[in-house]
C-alpha cells in the first residue's frame, strides 16, 4: 500500500456521482473501492484507489464531470495513506461465479 492513494469524490445526488465516477474509471488506471456510499442528506461518496498519480488525475477527470450535471460537495486524495486507514475504506464484494 505504501504507492497507493485514495480518492474520494463526494456529491450531491446520485446522477453527479456515478457520471463522476465514470469519468474516473475512463479517465486513469484506478479501482473503485466497494460500493457507492450514502452520506445522508443527498450526499454521496465513490472510493478509488490506485497509484498517486492516477488518482489525481482520476479526480480531476471525476469532479470536472460531476459538477457538469450536479454539485460537487468535496473531493480529497490521500497519498500513501496509513495502513490503519484501509480498514475504514469499503471494499468490493468478491464477484460470483457463474
Amino acid at each position: 500500500m505504501a504507492s497507493q492513494a485514495i480518492g474520494m469524490l463526494e456529491t450531491k445526488g446520485l446522477v453527479a456521482l456515478v457520471t463522476g465516477t465514470d469519468a474516473m474509471l475512463k479517465a486513469a488506471n484506478v479501482e473503485l473501492a466497494g460500493p457507492l456510499k450514502q452520506v445522508g442528506s443527498a450526499l454521496v461518496t465513490a472510493t478509488v484507489t490506485g497509484d498517486v498519480a492516477a488518482v489525481k488525475a482520476a479526480i480531476e477527470a471525476g469532479a470536472q464531470a460531476a459538477q457538469a450535471v450536479g454539485e460537487v460537495i468535496s473531493v480529497q486524495v490521500i497519498p500513501r495513506p496509513a495502513a490503519e486507514v484501509m480498514s475504514i475504506i469499503p471494499t468490493a464484494p468478491a464477484a460470483k461465479g457463474k
